[in-house]
């Protein structure tokens, strides 16, 4: 869902869906003006022992909006995006990019793990994708 959808997130969710109380109860002491920062949903999957995916279901039903994406593809208020495409990359990341890629791009949690395997930060994987023009979806929390 986009920008444009805020108050509505409810309806990417089958009717009669409640939000899981656990993640409810922490994200009502993180939440900052009615947004959540990916960090901080990451936090709480380690926090809860739950998935991005849940944590990410959760904040729809409680209509809160997701910022400050770890990958800088969303949420940094006036700028939006503050990914910028990466002029240097080495080969192999290029290929590590490319050999995990799906039918619509490269998974948020692919571009994770590449940046673990890696050692470098995420932001990087995310600057190598729009240089390559590889687009990064799904997002783990279900932004997009």
């Amino acid at each position: 869902m986009t920008h444009s959808d805020k108050g509505h997130y409810t309806a990417k969710h089958a009717p009669g869906q409640r939000p899981d109380e656990k993640i409810s109860a922490l994200v009502r002491l993180r939440v900052e003006e009615g947004k959540l920062a990916c960090a901080d949903a990451e936090g709480g999957c380690a926090i809860l022992g739950t998935t991005m995916a849940e944590i990410g279901r959760t904040l729809d039903l409680l209509e809160v909006r997701i910022s400050r994406c770890q990958l800088g593809l969303f949420g940094y208020e006036q700028k939006g995006k503050i990914v910028r495409p990466e002029e240097k990359f080495t080969p192999e990341l290029e290929e590590a990019i490319r050999a995990r890629l799906s039918g619509v791009g490269l998974s948020c949690a692919e571009a994770w793990k590449i940046a673990a395997e890696m050692n470098v930060p995420r932001l990087k994987i995310a600057s190598a994708c729009e240089a390559l023009k590889i687009r990064i979806k799904p997002c783990q929390l279900g932004a997009f």
